[in-house]
């Protein structure tokens, strides 16, 4: 059946409006260079430059030439970008047809096909049965109520075998207020509140680590590897505090899980 709740519609919503304003994340990545691509997937690029340090870990672009690739909640043609520039057979699925535009526009750009499915990413019943050799997925899984329900989907889209490179969030710091108060940032809420209703319309979760590790076992993945973003790694000497990336380098918020189907 398909999701349409209170969460679907609201974060619909609130991701048309960011693609009407231009967000950062509904821009698609059009200055893409092949060569610097494959040296990435290789593990062979001594420093990574921007925003290729957003798709981690290197390791999940290996060999997906010719392979079936689900990019999840990642509209916006900038993932999808990097997985039909390195020969992947293309799928996004996202909440809006904006985001999906995104896609589309980066695809005519570059020249590689994509197949674009508006979806929740706790419904994918569009898609067929064990048809992918790997899914990524974008961070987007905090706007979602429960990660077990979208682990559910993507193991029956995955063939065995397949890789999920699954979007985590640091539960600890998951509402942390984003406000610079002259000398950090504070944890205002309780860790039992598991529920963000944002001024900007859009609803968050809080997951816990429980829920995210043991519901890819509990789903028949294997855990083969867990990365920080490594854009929380970096250093922004000049970066204004309260801007987005003064709080990345006090604020670990995402990492990465990659788990193979068993």
């Amino acid at each position: 059946m398909s999701k349409r709740d209170e969460v679907r519609f609201a974060n619909e919503r609130h991701w048309d409006k960011m693609v009407k304003e231009g967000c950062g994340f509904t821009r698609p990545w059009l200055n893409l260079d092949r060569a610097i691509l494959r040296k990435y997937a290789k593990g062979k690029l001594l420093t990574v430059p921007e925003p290729l340090d957003e798709v981690y870990p290197s390791s999940i672009l290996a060999n997906v030439e010719g392979k079936d690739v689900l990019c999840l909640a990642a509209g916006g043609g900038q993932q999808s970008a990097v997985f039909g520039l390195l020969g992947a057979r293309l799928t996004v699925a996202d909440l809006t047809e904006g985001q999906l535009d995104g896609d589309r526009n980066a695809a005519a750009h570059y020249g590689y096909e994509v197949t674009t499915i508006q979806a929740d990413m706790r419904d994918l019943s569009c898609l067929d049965d064990e048809s992918f050799d790997l899914v990524y997925q974008a961070p987007s899984m905090s706007y979602v109520p429960d990660v077990r329900e979208v682990y559910a989907q993507v193991a029956r889209v995955l063939r065995p075998g397949g890789v999920y490179r699954a979007d985590a969030g640091d539960a600890g710091v998951a509402f942390v207020d984003e406000t610079w108060d002259g000398k950090g940032y504070r944890i205002t809420r309780p860790f039992t509140e598991r529920v963000n209703r944002r001024e900007d319309g859009a609803i968050e979760f809080r997951h816990y680590l429980s829920d995210v590790f043991n519901g890819l076992i509990d789903n028949g993945f294997s855990i083969q590897q867990v990365q920080e973003s490594p854009e929380h790694l970096k250093q922004y000497p000049q970066a204004r505090p309260g801007s987005w990336k003064h709080f990345i380098m006090y604020i670990p918020i995402l990492f990465a899980i990659v788990a193979k189907k068993e």
